[in-house]
This record gives structure tokens, C-alpha cells and sequence, in this order.
């Protein structure tokens, strides 16, 4: 058995940092995206996302299990293709976090002012403080941190839970009908962009170090978390679709609207609350996942030396958090000003940690023992993986630009192997040669 972090969380804590990665701000915006590409049918993409991301989350949890690490993919792909596969790994996870990161305060930042009655200035005002509070959360260390979030994710999941009791008399079936006005062939368009909602997985993999039990509390962790998830995002999204009808795909606050159905006015708190820690939950976990990798690829020699401090367990990796910090801040201040969408925000994350996803599968394959229902499952996830991400269109220049970085850093900066020493083979001299 794998000796655990005696200092480390335990699996209530570890659940709570495995949902606040999954359950992210993307819901309160994505049920109308997908709603606007596939209609009522996009409830099948979010089935059939949930459904493959069983494999995903159980192989990611068995090889973080075996090898707790800060690297998470990296290592996994390390151990499985090399090192300098294992830097492309690295790289698609590390600068996703810039795309990520403002993209998904901004939505929470867009809630909070719709909430408060502000306009542009108020969603960035907020967007801008839930950004630096992800930061500064991290800056304290992921032990402090992960104590309030997991009280901020039983609290989210009553919120949401409540959204979704207080609209359920405004459900009409017939808001289901046509159900697939764009054709079934929609719902592997919707299913690319939702994966913004699954991405989490392999952000908790680089903290596998700081489990108290890795052995035993990944496992269990993980389980709770797609119950938790499952149950979630397939009763809102139902409720938005049942509630909303055909105006779910022209609204930009669709939790918003579910709420102000059994609310009214009272509303607008309970949204602003839920915007927040929905926003708030996944920018702790990946900044804490990125910070921690960059700081091992550092160790590795292909980032600056100077990210490498706070590697280990239980240290605050403070400057790769900085690094991804001013990357993030300047991300942020492109949206502002308009120069960069929220959708292409959203999509270059998503294929980024679409395509980091699928590489850790891929090497799920080559390290799970062969011909066990891990095995097969992980080689089934790592097929879906790499459909999802050919969905992603244009989107897939980011992964790709990034993917060519790292392979140009693999070969610069990784030296080769050492070749083995010679050995040098002494002729054995018989008593009788000796004596002469």
C-alpha cells in the first residue's frame, strides 16, 4: 500500500475538491449553447458525456492511486510514452488554465450582475474579484482552501437543488417537443462544447499527493462524485429544457430564469450566491492543479527553473501560480476589451483539456492491466475523447500550437539519455599464468 499524506485531506475533502473541478460555472450558461445546437436532444449529451466520464474519472483515480504525483497526466504519460510525450501533456494542461480561467469567471461575473440589476462594468467587476480570489485562495495553500470549499460545495448543490424544486410546477412536456429539431448528428456538436462541464478530472490528479490515503479515499472520492455530478447537471438541465422551452436557447441566465419562475424577485440572491460558488470552485482546483504541475515541469526542465519552488507536498508552488497569474490577468483584460470572445475562451480550454484528457486514456491503455473492465472501459473513453475533440473545429489550432511548443521545448531542453557505460571486460588469468 501506497504511503499516504498524514497532513493531507481526507475523502470528504477530496470529494470536495473533485466536485468544485467538475461542477463548474459552465452550467449556468452551457444548457442554453447546447440547447441552441442540438434543442431538447442536448439532454442526451450530457447522458452520454456523464456516462464515458465513469471510465475516465475510475482510470484517472487507479493511476493516480498507484502513483501519486504533482506531474498527474504528465507522469502517467511519462511512465506510459516517454518524457517528452509527457511534455506535451503538460503543456496542453498548464496554458489551458489562461483560457479557462476568465472565461469562467466571466460567465460567474455575468450572473452576479444580472442578479444585482448591474450592467457590463458590474459583470467585470466581479468576474475580476472571483479571478483574484482563485488566486489568492491557492496563495494560502490548497489545504486551507479545500476546508471552504467543501462547505461551499454542500451548499451549491442545495442551491441548485432548490432551483430545480422551486420551478418543477412550470415543467410542460410538451417544451420537449420537437426534440431533435437539428438532427441527432447535433448532439456530438453539443457534446464538444460540454466537455467544459466534465473537464476535472485530470486536474485533481496532480494533487493526488496531498490525499491523506490515496489507496483508499481516491476511489471513494471519485465515486461520490459522479453521483453528486450525475444527479446535478441532468435534473437542472431537464428542468431548463422543461421549464424554459424554446426559450432556453436564446437565453444568456438560464439558472437565473429557472429560479425567477418559483421566486420572482427573491430570486436574484440565491442566483448571485450560486454564481459565485460555482465560479469559485473550479478556478481553486485547476489554478491548484496547474501551479502544481507547472512547478513540476519546471523541476523537469521545460519551464523556467525559477517556476520549480513549492513542488512537494503540502508547499504552496508560489511561482507558477504567479506565472499563471499574470497569464490569466492579461487573458482577462483581452476579453474586457473585447478582443478575445468568451466562446473562443471556452473552446480553446475545452479542446485543450479535451486533447489532455484523452493522451492520460491513452496511456490508461498501456499502464492498466490488460483485459480487466478498467482496461476495456478506458480503451472505449479514449475513443470517445478523440471523436469529442474532432467535433471541436477551430478550436483545435490552440492544443495544436501548444502541442508543437512543447515538442519544440522536449527537443531543446530534455537532454538525451546517457548512453550505458562501457564495461570493460578484464580476460580471467588462470594460477598457472599468473606463477609465470
Amino acid at each position: 500500500m501506497k504511503a499516504g499524506n498524514n497532513s493531507g485531506f481526507g475523502v470528504f475533502r477530496a470529494t470536495g475538491i473533485y466536485v468544485g473541478a467538475i461542477l463548474g460555472s459552465g452550467v449556468l450558461v452551457l444548457p442554453a449553447i447546447a440547447a441552441q445546437v442540438a434543442g431538447p436532444a442536448s439532454l442526451l449529451a450530457w447522458g452520454l458525456l456523464l456516462l464515458f466520464c465513469t471510465p475516465v474519472a475510475f482510470s484517472f483515480a487507479e493511476m493516480s492511486r498507484q502513483q501519486p504525483d504533482a506531474g498527474g497526466i504528465a507522469t502517467f504519460v511519462t511512465r506510459a510514452f516517454g518524457q517528452r510525450a509527457s511534455v506535451v501533456a503538460g503543456y496542453l494542461f498548464y496554458f489551458a488554465i489562461p483560457f479557462g480561467a476568465p472565461a469562467t469567471a466571466v460567465i460567474g461575473g455575468e450572473y452576479i450582475a444580472h442578479a444585482a440589476g448591474g450592467g457590463h462594468e458590474t459583470a467585470l467587476l466581479a468576474a475580476g474579484l472571483i479571478l483574484a480570489a482563485g488566486f489568492v485562495s491557492n496563495a494560502v495553500g490548497i489545504r486551507v482552501s479545500s476546508k471552504l470549499q467543501l462547505l461551499l460545495m454542500a451548499l451549491l448543490v442545495a442551491l441548485l437543488a432548490f432551483a430545480v424544486a422551486v420551478s418543477a410546477p412550470y415543467a410542460r412536456v410538451e417544451n420537449f417537443v420537437p426534440f431533435a429539431p437539428n438532427g441527432y448528428w447535433a448532439v456530438g456538436g453539443a457534446a464538444s462544447l460540454l466537455f467544459f462541464c466534465f473537464a476535472g478530472w485530470e486536474a485533481v490528479t496532480h494533487l493526488a499527493g496531498e490525499f491523506r490515503n490515496p489507496e483508499r479515499d481516491l476511489k471513494r472520492a471519485t465515486w461520490l462524485t459522479l453521483v453528486v455530478v450525475g444527479v446535478v447537471y441532468i435534473s437542472l438541465v431537464a428542468a431548463c429544457v422543461a421549464v424554459l422551452g424554446p426559450g432556453l436557447a436564446g437565453s444568456s441566465v438560464p439558472v437565473a430564469e429557472l429560479l425567477g419562475k418559483g421566486l420572482g424577485s427573491a430570486a436574484a440572491p440565491v442566483t448571485a450566491m450560486a454564481a459565485a460558488v460555482l465560479t469559485f470552485g473550479p478556478l481553486n482546483t485547476f489554478i491548484a492543479g496547474a501551479s502544481k504541475l507547472g512547478a513540476r515541469l519546471a523541476s523537469d526542465g521545460v519551464l523556467p527553473r525559477v517556476l520549480a519552488r513549492g513542488a512537494g507536498p503540502g508547499e504552496v508552488p508560489s511561482a507558477s501560480l504567479a506565472a499563471l497569474g499574470v497569464m490569466a490577468s492579461i487573458s482577462f483584460a483581452l476579453a474586457a476589451t473585447g478582443i478575445l470572445s468568451m466562446e473562443f475562451q471556452i473552446g480553446a480550454a475545452s479542446s485543450c483539456f479535451t486533447a489532455v484528457t484523452a493522451f492520460g486514456l491513452a496511456a490508461g491503455v498501456v499502464l492498466l492491466r490488460r483485459g480487466t473492465a478498467a482496461w476495456y472501459g478506458v480503451i472505449v473513453a479514449a475513443a470517445v475523447m478523440v471523436a469529442v475533440l474532432l467535433f471541436s473545429g477551430w478550436a483545435l489550432v490552440v492544443p495544436a500550437f501548444l502541442g508543437l511548443a512543447a515538442v519544440w521545448a522536449g527537443r531543446l531542453l530534455l537532454k538525451p539519455a546517457a548512453p550505458p557505460t562501457a564495461r570493460i571486460v578484464v580476460p580471467a588469468v588462470s594460477p598457472q599464468e599468473r606463477s609465470r
